[in-house]
């Protein structure tokens, strides 16, 4: 058994979004057991993404996606990796420059299907997908030191809670974010 499958089996969904993809998530893995986890399977596929909260809680560290030009969370794909949670650690450190990030929690906290439209990178087309997501709360230090990923995003900052509606202008991220974020601050991590 793939170690992000046994993640989404020990998923417990918190609410109706996340019972409905969740089901669909297994049956996108029954379906396609051999390539989901690699961009190979070109319909969806695996992916890992984090929030990096500050100590005290009371900010976020974002990038600002060069493809969706918004302040995003870090993830990425699990490219052939079965645990998710090291996925998102991975990306976490490469997009922001971080060496010192640490799950504040092993176990995902969010889980959702995310389409994601057609687009280019790296000068070819990507065609319209959905993104198996699976969501982790890390904490890293706010006085590190950050360094962009100039192929990906274009800035790395700390943003407080209450900004965040103002920056991010991926409309349909902040339903997402939102709801994680409540689960931080009700301390369901």
């Amino acid at each position: 058994m793939h170690e992000y499958l046994r993640q989404i089996l020990d998923y417990r969904p918190a609410c109706e979004q996340e019972e409905q993809d969740r089901k669909l998530m297994l049956q996108y893995l029954e379906l396609f057991p051999d390539t989901i986890g690699t961009r190979q399977c070109e319909i969806a596929h695996m992916t890992a993404s984090s929030l990096i909260f500050n100590r005290d809680r009371g900010k976020l560290l974002m990038v600002y996606h060069n493809i969706y030009q918004s302040w995003s969370w870090t993830g990425g794909h699990a490219d052939g990796e079965t645990d998710l949670l090291m996925t998102a650690v991975r990306e976490a450190r490469e997009e922001t420059g971080l060496q010192a990030v640490r799950p504040i929690r092993e176990e995902a906290q969010s889980l959702d299907i995310l389409p994601v439209w057609g687009h280019f990178k790296r000068g070819s087309f990507v065609s319209s997908h959905q993104h198996l997501n699976l969501t982790y709360f890390l904490e890293a230090d706010e006085e590190a030191e950050l360094r962009v990923k100039e192929d990906e995003n274009s800035a790395v900052a700390w943003i407080a809670l209450e900004e965040l509606r103002e920056k991010v202008t991926e409309r349909e991220m902040m339903p997402v974010y939102g709801k994680m974020i409540e689960r931080m601050l009700r301390g369901i991590t």
